[in-house]
Order: structure tokens, then sequence, then C-alpha cells
């Protein structure tokens, strides 16, 4: 009997035992459950804000891309006006510098236009001849002969011998022709002195380093060597 007791008591002492560890089981697996979850969760969470963070930063570059593009093209678009206007001015600039050119070359072709003969053969000698027979004359201010001369008066009078027709005065006659170095200097050369266009004084080469002009009221018309007063400068008109 006691043996059957204990038997009992054993038993019955064993099964609430095994009947109280299931619990104790199931309640150890559920925080495994809960950390896997947990953790997928944040991963999901982190990869959702790194697509986020790569979605910002390529709308950040696409404006930034978009900005330099339209800066560029601003930059282009007015670097291609200037270079307009700079061309413009220069085409204007060079048309003023040709129409200048033009004019005064017109005005120079009109100071050098003469009515010389078409055969001047002989010309040079018929000058120096006239101006020869001329020796000895007065000199008079504002006289264009034929008893007395000033200086441009004289060459004015001997040109017209041989059909060239020569400006009045000595400024316009020191433009009258094509400028020539006095070291290449032909008989009927104009020599003259001071500035062209504005010289004070006229004479005509006559060979041989001499030049006869109307020097002053002193001396009335003379020969004399290029020596005894050195010209300025020469023109050419035959």
């Amino acid at each position: 009997m006691t043996g059957g007791f204990l038997t009992l008591a054993v038993t019955g002492a064993t099964v609430p035992a095994n009947a109280a560890e299931k619990p104790v089981s199931e309640t150890q697996e559920m925080p495994t459950i809960t950390t896997a979850l947990a953790s997928s969760a944040a991963k999901s969470a982190d990869t959702a804000e790194q697509v986020a963070f790569n979605y910002e930063r390529q709308a950040l570059q696409d404006s930034a891309f978009s900005k330099a593009a339209k800066s560029a093209e601003k930059a282009k678009a007015e670097a291609v006006k200037k270079a307009k206007a700079a061309a413009k001015k220069k085409a204007e600039e060079a048309r003023k510098a040709k129409e200048a050119s033009e004019a005064r070359a017109s005005r120079s072709s009109e100071r050098t236009t003469l009515s010389a003969p078409s055969n001047a053969t002989g010309s040079s000698a018929t000058l120096v001849a006239f101006l020869k027979a001329q020796l000895g004359k007065a000199y008079v201010l504002g006289s264009s002969g034929p008893s007395s001369y000033d200086c441009s008066g004289l060459t004015q009078a001997a040109f017209s011998q041989i059909g060239v027709d020569l400006p009045r005065v000595s400024q316009d006659q020191s433009t009258a022709g094509t400028q020539v170095g006095l070291d290449n200097l032909q008989v009927g050369d104009i020599l003259y002195w001071g500035s062209a266009g504005s010289a004070y004084h006229v004479g005509v080469y006559v060979g041989g380093g001499k030049f006869i002009g109307a020097q002053n009221p002193s001396t009335g018309i003379v020969e004399r060597p290029l020596s005894y007063d050195q010209p300025t400068g020469a023109v050419r008109v035959l």
C-alpha cells in the first residue's frame, strides 16, 4: 500500500510539473519573433530614408544642372550680342574712314586738276623763257603783271603761257600738283616756302640748281641758287 501511495504521489507530482513547463517553453520563443520583426522594420525604414535621400539629392543635382545650363545659355547669348555690336561698330568705323579717305582724295584731285595742254612738248622751255623775260621787274604785292608781280602772280602768269591754270595764291599753289622731293627736282617744278597748304612764298625751278621768283620789293624778280633761300618743298604740275 505504501508503495502504491508513493507511486501515486510521485505520479501526482509529476503530472502538474509537466503541465507547468509548457507555458514556459512557449514564453521563451516570443522574444525571438519580436526582435526579428523589429529588425526588419528598421531595415525597411532605413531603406526608405536612403531612397528619399537619393531622390532629393538627384533633384538638387538636376536643379543645379538646369541653372548652370540656363546661365551658360544666357552668357552665350550675351557674348554673341556683344560680338555683333563690336563687328557693327568696326564696320561703321571702316565705312567712315573710307568715306573720309575718299573725301580727301576728291579734294586733292580737285586741287591738282589743272587744264594742262595735251601736248606739253617744249612747255618747260617756254615757261623758263617767259620767267627770264620778267627778270628785273618790280615786286608789287597783289600784282599779276605785266609790269610788276608778286610771287604767286608771277608763277600764275608764267604757267598760263603754257595753258596751265594755277590758283592765284601761294597757299593753293603749294598743293596744286604732286609733291616731289627737293633732291628730285625738274625744270618747271613749283617751289614753296612754309607748309604745304599754308605756304607764304613760291618760285619756279629753272634747272641748274636755280629758281626764278618775285622775291620782295627790294630785289624784285630775280634768279637765285637754291642755297640763297632753301625752299621747304615742291610740287610738279607738268
